[in-house]
């Protein structure tokens, strides 16, 4: 018998870790983490239970998170969202921006269904006025028939209607100054512009000339910016040059940057497309107006927007593109939009197909709901199905505390597939049966459109024996 000195070494046996043959990870990286994934899953379950009082879940129930893949998460190796200009979160605002009179307060009225005062005067709007408005989507129409729930809540995009600015708004001019700070408040922006003649209705250039009217709110929401940029280099160039704070330094190179493009250029922040993250991060500092994303709207007379053609239009197209490279312009018409609100649904359908027009309205939503860099997922079921809001780029999570914020401090994964392929199936077995079923960890970044699953642990949950 050999001593225990004389034994030779034995090897030692690097095994990896055993993964469940029902676990499919978004990659080879994630195995391991698949695998926690699927230990906990029991306990996922029992934690969702724990939490059916607030969620009016029943004891036997899942959660389905209905939401869209920006692209495949890859654990650590998930690209990082690009960031965004604007100020984080999701209760943004889009507002509605014009000279005086160009029909501002009708278009409000008509989007959000309200009653604010329109009237043939300038300044009838002092007060901004503010409402929200139901995003249509046809995911989430189907989703309602699907399970025909208890409850039904849409995402919103929330309007606000604003006084009209004039020539000399930013030096105080026709109460500018108050406008402006309306204006400050919001995220987004309508510019609304008036192509259509109306002797009953002034216009306080004294003509219709929408080109002009544009590049008079163009130059005052810069002149507005202009005026703040000044202070604020000031104050950075006596505590980073002259003081010698190194910390402060790379604010004021940005902001001589930006002071070079806006006050120098003469050129809206927006316009520049290339900025980076510090850049990023010191124009989400200061907000400056220039830096909103806008929407233009072309108000036309009915009969224009019914035959599709102004003679303006085109002029108005060119300018975007020479100012404002990419911008969305959007016709339509407040009168007739106002015509079909008075009428019933099938008075509506039947006066559209004879005329062969559409209302504008849902294009213009969605296009300002985009333009505030939102989306929204949905959870859906027999008793609620409701959309919540997120910015874009928004990981699972995160988007998991939008229901509640233990779903993200206890995250464990996200199982997802694609509205279409639910759609299309017919059920999630059917999906998952298809082989179209994703588990997806916390990198994973979400946008509308999907169907993911969440699994987490609650906190305090009770230890298993």
């Amino acid at each position: 018998m050999k001593s225990a000195n004389e034994r030779p070494e034995r090897r030692q046996k690097h095994r990896k870790p055993r993964r469940q043959s029902s676990v499919c990870a978004a990659s080879a990286q994630t195995v391991i983490q698949d695998t926690i994934w699927y230990v906990f899953n029991a306990y996922s379950y029992f934690y969702v239970f724990s939490l059916t009082r607030w969620l009016h879940v029943s004891f036997h129930s899942r959660i389905r998170v209905h939401a869209s893949v920006l692209h495949q998460g890859k654990g650590d190796d998930a690209l990082k969202p690009a960031p965004l200009i604007g100020r984080f979160g999701t209760s943004l605002k889009i507002g509605i921006v014009g000279l005086p009179n160009v029909g501002k307060s009708t278009f409000f009225n008509v989007l959000t269904k309200s009653q604010a005062a329109a009237e043939n005067f300038p300044f009838c709007t002092i007060d901004p006025n503010e409402s929200r408005v139901p995003i249509p989507d046809e995911r989430y129409d189907f989703l309602c028939q699907f399970h025909k729930p208890a409850s039904k809540i849409p995402a919103f995009l929330n309007v606000v209607d604003i006084a009209g600015l004039v020539k000399g708004a930013h030096a105080g001019q026709g109460l500018g100054n108050a406008f402006l700070s309306h204006i400050s408040a919001c995220d987004g922006i309508f510019h609304l512009t008036r192509a259509f003649e109306d002797e009953d209705i002034i216009h306080v250039e004294g003509t219709v000339d929408p080109v002009r009217d544009m590049e008079i709110i163009h130059e005052e929401l810069r002149l507005k910016d202009e005026e703040m940029i000044g202070p604020i280099i000031d104050k950075l160039e006596k505590t980073a040059i002259r003081g010698g704070d190194k910390k402060l330094k790379p604010e004021y190179d940005v902001m001589c940057k930006i002071k070079s493009w806006v006050v120098d250029e003469k050129k809206h922040v927006r316009y520049y497309h290339d900025w980076n993250d510090k850049e990023i991060e010191v124009l989400n500092k200061y907000l400056f107006f220039t830096s909103k994303p806008m929407i233009y709207l072309i108000n036309l007379a009915e009969k224009d927007y019914i035959r599709k053609k102004n003679k303006w239009l085109a002029k108005i197209k060119e300018w975007v593109d020479s100012h404002d490279p990419g911008a969305l312009v959007i016709p339509f018409s407040g009168g007739l939009e106002n015509q079909l609100q008075d009428k019933s649904e099938e008075e509506r359908q039947k006066y559209c197909t004879e005329h062969k027009t559409q209302s504008a309205l849902s294009k213009i939503i969605k296009a300002g709901y985009a333009a505030l860099q939102l989306e929204y997922f949905f959870t859906a079921g027999p008793d609620e199905v409701r959309a919540w809001t997120i910015r874009k780029g928004t990981k699972a999570p995160q988007a998991a505390g939008k229901i509640h914020t233990d779903f993200e401090k206890g995250f464990i994964m996200a199982e997802v597939m694609k509205f279409q392929d639910f759609k299309e199936e017919g059920s999630e077995s059917a999906v998952k049966a298809a082989g179209k079923y994703r588990q997806q960890g916390r990198n994973y970044v979400v946008e509308d459109g999907d169907i993911i699953f969440f699994k987490f642990n609650a906190p305090n949950a009770p230890k298993k024996k």
